[in-house]
């Protein structure tokens, strides 16, 4: 073969050990963490308190309500759900304050564009990009962008790619032309190789590289599929761990990119404006024990090895099983050797978003299987408590949507007892306000942000664009709440019955839904806005008071469908709505 004399489709093995690990018993022997902010134990403290003076205050405002027409079993109720869920959301506001706080009035830059390193790289790294059945051009052409970049940066002698195919095996040949082809042209060493066994999907196929090749590099950087950073922000998380040795994790804050459809260009918009304030005030509070998302990280191969293989759990599935959200996991148990796992605001680093609701869905009851999982592991020996945090949140993520139906379940059960809301009144007035300002006052705090200065109301369109986008997103937010609420609702039922989720890959590249495409999935939807909007005549402050959900599930298959549109997407670039700044490193491929 021809081929070989240029590049082997894969190096010579370098075996690492990769032992299971236990998590009852005795935890494992720990190193000294040298990384973590001298204040960070006050930050948490600070942050706790306010989010605990915000949920009681708001809790006590219920309850002396309750209180004037007596106290039953439905006001327990409602009590009982009302405190966790509102601390929640108090919990996500005073994340995004401090954030707000320190990018308007500290030196913090929050995201920041990669600088070269100013010293030669040590470590060897390898990009691994995990594939399963996915459009293999499209995955080969961000591989070759993302090389191309590498060698800009002057990178190539310390990096190599592995493409690791976890596809079926008719895949296989259009995979290994693709690889033959950039192998031949690329300017450094990339390898591919397509497992037989598709043995613990994402985080087996990772084990099985760390395994295999892991003693011969000193990091991994992981990628998923539609994964795309640029060769100085790899350079810059190289050295960053040449300088750390400490250090085990660096999670790079991704931001979305190829944003064609309706839907994706919102959801873009979203995060690019509304996110810096909230992953700052993360990054703030997370420290030394920040988690792992998966992707776009980079992680010491031999502390990954010696902490991370990860053992089936007891059981039957969804508690038992395969490990499914892995990556969080994964970061609670590098903190639990004391290896740091920071969070690194990077802008070179991105990653797509699905194309519709429905893809939204079905990426979203994957994750909820692996994150209701992780309710099992919270009591882990040895394990920090941020990281136990992190895992609890991620939980609650899913947790929360029935929790908020059961509310509003509580709420009409109550109101048809006692023919009202509250003892027949409104909920107080102070109540609304906190309520409203909590939910809404991050959007408004990045809105600010977003403004403050010149060359960041420039990236997003100007300060009109900005107002404009916002004013569309804040009503299409409220849309998708309650529709995204019932649909994680009916998914955890399904989870709990035992319905596992499957492994498809992602659908990247929809235009437009059908109505038979999305009947199946919203006819709940339908019934349930349906029943609501029956109160009406019944109880009539009840009906109202959720009048906003009952819209918003009555016309989620119709925003499922409309915001799938590539043609409405285009049309709304084109009037300036959902301005973002540019990708910055990979031109047009990064959309």
């Amino acid at each position: 073969m021809i081929l070989a004399d240029r590049r082997a489709a894969l190096p010579a093995e370098a075996p690492l050990d990769m032992p299971l690990q236990v998590f009852g018993g005795t935890p494992p022997a720990t190193i000294q963490v040298l990384t973590s902010p001298t204040d960070v134990a006050s930050r948490r403290i600070l942050l706790g308190l306010l989010t605990l003076i915000l949920a009681i205050a708001a809790t006590l405002v219920v309850k002396e309500s309750l209180q004037r027409d007596g106290f039953d079993l439905w006001d327990v109720l409602l009590l009982l759900l009302f405190l966790p869920l509102f601390g929640w959301i108090a919990f996500g506001f005073m994340t995004s304050a401090i954030g707000f706080v320190l990018l308007t009035f500290t030196r913090h830059q929050g995201f920041v564009r990669a600088a070269p390193p100013a010293e030669p790289l040590v470590g060897r790294t390898a990009v691994l990009v995990p594939i399963h059945n996915e459009d293999v051009a499209s995955v080969f052409d961000r591989i070759a962008a993302m090389m191309e970049s590498v060698e800009r940066a002057g990178g190539t002698p310390w990096f190599d790619f592995f493409v690791l195919s976890d596809s079926a095996p008719t895949a296989e040949p259009e995979e290994r032309a693709a690889w033959e082809a950039l192998a031949l042209a690329a300017p450094g060493a990339l390898y591919y190789r397509r497992r037989e066994k598709n043995v613990g999907r994402k985080p087996g196929n990772i084990a099985d590289w760390v395994r295999r090749f892991g003693a011969a590099y000193d990091y991994m950087l992981v990628l998923d599929a539609d994964s795309l950073m640029s060769g100085t922000a790899m350079m810059g998380m190289a050295s960053a761990l040449d300088r750390r040795p400490s250090v085990g994790l660096f999670q790079t804050v991704p931001t979305i990119t190829g944003a064609v459809t309706f839907f994706q260009r919102w959801m873009q918009f979203a995060s690019r404006l509304y996110g810096p304030i909230a992953s700052t005030g993360l990054l703030w509070w997370s420290g030394s024990e920040a988690t792992f998302w998966g992707h776009n990280a980079m992680l010491r191969t031999r502390a990954f090895a010696e902490s991370c293989g990860l053992p089936d759990l007891p059981g039957r599935p969804p508690f038992g099983g395969m490990i499914m959200s892995h990556d969080m996991v994964e970061a609670a148990l590098l903190r639990r050797r004391g290896w740091a796992t920071h969070m690194a605001l990077i802008e070179e680093s991105h990653e797509e978003f699905p194309p519709t609701m429905i893809d939204m869905a079905i990426r979203d009851r994957r994750w909820a299987q692996g994150n209701i999982q992780h309710v099992r592991l919270l009591a882990s020996s040895g394990f920090h408590w941020i990281s136990r945090l992190h895992l609890l949140i991620g939980a609650s993520a899913y947790i929360t949507s029935p929790m908020w139906l059961l509310l509003i379940l509580v709420t009409v059960g109550q109101a048809l007892a006692t023919r009202g809301l509250m003892g027949g009144g409104a909920p107080p007035v102070m109540l609304l306000v906190v309520t409203v300002v909590l939910l809404f006052g991050p959007k408004a705090m990045a809105v600010a942000w977003a403004w403050a200065r010149a060359d960041r109301r420039a990236g997003f369109g100007g300060a009109r664009a900005i107002a404009r986008s916002v004013a569309a997103d804040v009503p299409l937010a409220m849309l998708l709440a309650p529709a995204t609420m019932l649909t994680q609702t009916l998914d955890l039922i399904s989870i709990l019955r035992g319905k596992p989720s499957g492994w498809h890959p992602q659908e990247r590249d929809r235009d437009h839904l059908s109505f038979a495409e999305v009947w199946p999935r919203y006819r709940w939807h339908l019934a349930l806005g349906a029943a609501l909007l029956a109160l009406v005549p019944v109880v009539p402050m009840t009906g109202l008071w959720l009048l906003p959900i009952t819209i918003g599930l009555i016309v989620s298959p119709w925003l499922a469908m409309w915001t799938a549109s590539r043609a409405l997407g285009r049309r709304t670039a084109a009037r300036g709505l959902f301005h973002v700044p540019p990708a910055g490193a990979f031109g047009p491929l990064a959309g």
